[in-house]
């Protein structure tokens, strides 16, 4: 069976190491463009990108795929290399580009999603942090066939896996990048075997959306609950960064523990060995890892000796 594979991410280069591992014929793969990245912000190619040259497929990295939008040209090009790649299946993993009908009706046996949620709870960009975000205890992947919609398409396959309670976002993506793996290699062998893909169209309750995460949703509000601001430091970690506001420095907040300490919100109730004990709307938060801007992550210990914080002190509310 040959498999045209769309991503971008690690999430993404971790279906296509498994698709590759399991010897699946890979004639394209689909990428973004390189992006700038680093203190030098000089262009760095994806993840998926730097597997597929390692095992040596071709690569096509398009800006879009929608020949009615701003660049049509490329699109245009980028449609005809697809029709004129041999292939039988196109499998998409977190590529961030929409995919028009045109697209989807390329592959005989169409396009084959991997999404970290159990649809239709959180459809989007931002899956995995929106689940831990919301305090879920499950989450998942699922297998969809895709249509024009936004995650709206038929299940081919759904796998749950459990949200620890001090899950955050890079533990659990790890967890549903494994899995998705496993499940496109089940399903396409599978298909490669003659079974059918034994659709399923999603319930029509239940339905959410995952925002794609904005800089500003990373500072924290301390007028808000602890447990809430905690669940966020989770959902945050590593990317964008929860980010607490001290004086003119921004800091980022890499992990906390809830406290039942009171206090005016912001106002910084303690800060030794053990933590920063911060006052919230409702309890407080003990930050436990924290990084100044341009340093390292550290815990509060190391922290703290660099970079002095007092009882009495107040992080900033945000308005």
């Amino acid at each position: 069976m040959k498999v045209i594979f769309a991503g971008t991410p690690e999430f993404a280069a971790v279906a296509l190491a498994a698709l590759h591992q399991a010897g699946f014929d890979l004639p394209l793969v689909l990428t973004q463009p390189d992006r700038p990245a680093g203190r030098g912000m000089q262009l760095q190619p994806s993840p998926v990108k730097q597997l597929a040259q390692q095992y040596g497929i071709p690569v096509a990295q398009p800006v879009s795929l929608k020949t009615d939008g701003k660049y049509p040209e490329i699109a245009a090009h980028a449609q005809a290399l697809l029709r004129d790649t041999p292939h039988d299946v196109m499998v998409v993993a977190a590529y961030g580009l929409i995919l028009p009908a045109s697209v989807l009706q390329i592959p005989r046996l169409g396009c084959i999603n991997i999404h970290a949620s159990l649809l239709p709870r959180w459809r989007g960009a931002a899956p995995i942090h929106r689940a831990i975000e919301a305090g879920d205890t499950q989450t998942g992947i699922t297998l969809m066939q895709m249509d024009e919609g936004l995650d709206t398409g038929a299940m081919i396959a759904m796998a749950s896996e459990a949200i620890a309670p001090d899950e955050t976002t890079a533990s659990l993506h790890d967890r549903l990048a494994a899995l998705g793996g496993r499940m496109i290699v089940e399903a396409l062998t599978r298909l490669a075997q003659g079974a059918d893909l034994n659709l399923t169209p999603q319930p029509s309750e239940g339905v959410s959306y995952a925002a794609k995460i904005s800089k500003q949703e990373a500072v924290l509000d301390f007028r808000q609950p602890a447990a809430v601001l905690e669940r966020r430091i989770r959902a945050f970690h590593p990317f964008p960064g929860a980010v607490a506001q001290i004086g003119d420095v921004a800091l980022k907040v890499s992990a906390a523990r809830l406290s039942t300490a009171r206090g005016e919100a912001g106002e910084v109730l303690a800060a030794d060995a053990s933590g920063v004990t911060v006052a919230c709307g409702e309890g407080a938060l003990i930050f436990t890892e924290m990084q100044k801007p341009g340093g390292k992550r550290l815990a509060a210990a190391p922290f703290l000796q660099g970079f002095p914080i007092a009882a009495g002190q107040r992080f900033q509310i945000i308005a």
